[in-house]
Formats: C-alpha cells, structure tokens, sequence
C-alpha cells in the first residue's frame, strides 16, 4: 500500500525526543545513545538503550515511543504493543502511539484490537481517515467488510491510483455483494507504475487469469530486490484472490510462498505472515 504520512510522523517522534532535558554525556546517556543506534538502523542496540531509558525514568514518554518504534523495526511486535500501552498509560490520548500500537496489534494477527486503536486515532482525529489504508486492512480481517468498503472508498480521494487499494475495496466488496458485483463496482486504477499492479488489477477486475500475474513478475530478475518484491506482491494478491473465489486451498499456497519465499522488509509482508499465522492456528490436523 502507499506510504502515508505517519512514516513522518515516527521521524518526528525520534527526533522530538531529543528535545526535552538530559541526565549524564552523550556517551553514557541511554536516551541518547537509542537515538543515535536508531538513526543508524541499529535496532538492537536501540531497543537495549531505549529500555534503560524507559527504567531510569518510568514518568517519560520518549523512551517508550522511541522503544516502541525500534521494536517494530525489529518486528517484535508484542515488544511494540507493550512500549505504546506503556506509553498510553501516560498519556492516554497520544494518537501516534494509538496508531502505532494498531500497527503492532495488526501485525500480530490482533484485527479487532487494531481496528479498535485505529478507530480511537480517528475519533480524535477525524481528518486522518482518507490516509488510514491499514484500518481498512484490519476491518477485513476483523470480519467488518462493510466498514472495509467504506475505509477503502475514502482512501480513493487521498491516493487514487493505487492498485492495493483497489484490490482490497473488491476483496470486502466481495463480502457484501459477491463477487460478480465487487467486481464491476473495482475501483478504476490506471497509473500504478509498480510491478505487477497493472496485471493485479485486471485480474481483480476479470479480465486476466491468476497466472498472468505471476508472469509479470517473473519477468523481474529474481535475485534483485524489484524482481523479489514483485513476486512477493504477486503471490499475496494472486492468494487474496483465490480466497475472494473460494478456493481456500490455493489462497495458502500462494500466501506461504509470499511469507516464506520472498520476505521483503515492506509493512505488507508483515499483514501477510498475520494472515497466514492465523490461518496456520485454524487448520484442521492432518487426517492419519
């Protein structure tokens, strides 16, 4: 899905804690050095600092965002939920951390405590609600594919030509009305530019076959990061469609191949592995 604007927010909120007062050098300062290892894509080192922070001083937030923020980086996402909560517990109306614990809460195949943190972000921010792609995510999974139609149709106004929207408005639009009908009321999407958007499209809109889409990306080279992406987003759209038409066999064999073949580090990956988690903890035992 596109990018929003909460990515600048998580920059800002890294930066804002270098704001307030510090105890102790740059070298021995805990706050500061989870600064430092987090611009520098140290994750680990960050987290570690940013716990002592967060221990030396229980009243402050800025550690706890910061070790929220490099908790997710680090896609321990019950690390994340524990930091924002902690977090909320200070400062119960903090929208980032609402949001980004939703994030985290998702990620970890929790949709209606996302849904729930999400929805909170927009009752006090009610302007936020066209950018809040990941909503409409949680809606679907959370079984609220009305709520999903809708998330996704104001999603159109702030970013129109995005496949990913598209896909996931007909995917609970096929909830509703079926998917005769979700697929003739497919969002229009023209100018996705990335591979293979274009082939996802025209197979959520009928007019391609499932492996038209994984053709489209393997014309990529697979050992490059475009040619792994794309097999990455043609395998989880080619699943979410075979799960639209009922074909739950095919949906996992496509989902697992995404997760477990082409991890990427992008947010969708992370929506994927929760989607095939839970699948994973619902399965029937193989019969002996």
């Amino acid at each position: 899905m596109a990018r929003t604007n909460w990515l600048v927010v998580a920059a800002v909120a890294v930066c804002a804690a270098a704001v307030g007062p510090r105890t102790g050098s740059a070298q021995t300062d805990p706050l500061r050095l989870a600064e430092e290892a987090y611009r520098k894509d140290d994750f680990k080192t960050a987290v570690a600092q940013a716990k002592l922070a967060a221990a030396a001083d229980p009243k402050r937030v800025e550690p706890r965002v910061l070790l929220g923020l490099a908790c997710g980086q680090t896609r321990d996402q019950a690390g994340a939920v524990e930091a924002f909560t902690a977090v909320l517990a200070l400062e119960p109306k903090n929208v980032f951390a609402l949001d980004r614990r939703g994030d985290a809460r998702l990620k970890s195949g929790q949709f209606a405590d996302a849904v729930a943190d999400f929805d909170a972000v927009l009752a006090l921010k009610p302007e936020l609600a066209p950018e809040h792609w990941r909503r409409g995510i949680a809606l679907y999974y959370s079984g609220k594919y009305a709520d999903g139609v809708a998330q996704f149709e104001t999603h159109k106004k702030a970013n129109p030509e995005d496949v990913e929207n598209a896909a996931w408005h007909y995917l609970c639009n096929a909830k509703v009305v079926g998917p005769a009908k979700a697929r003739a009321q497919l969002i229009a999407v023209t100018r996705d530019p990335r591979v293979p958007m274009a082939e996802v499209q025209k197979l959520y809109a009928g007019q391609l076959k499932p492996a038209d889409v994984l053709a489209a990306a393997d014309k990529l080279k697979a050992d490059t990061d475009a040619g792994k992406e794309a097999r990455f987003y043609a395998n989880l759209y080619v699943g979410l469609y075979y799960e639209s038409a009922g074909d739950p066999a095919k949906r996992t064999e496509h989902l697992t191949a995404a997760v477990e073949k082409f991890k990427i580090g992008h947010y969708m990956w992370d929506v994927a592995n929760a989607h095939l988690t839970a699948l994973k903890a619902t399965a029937k035992p193989p019969a002996k």
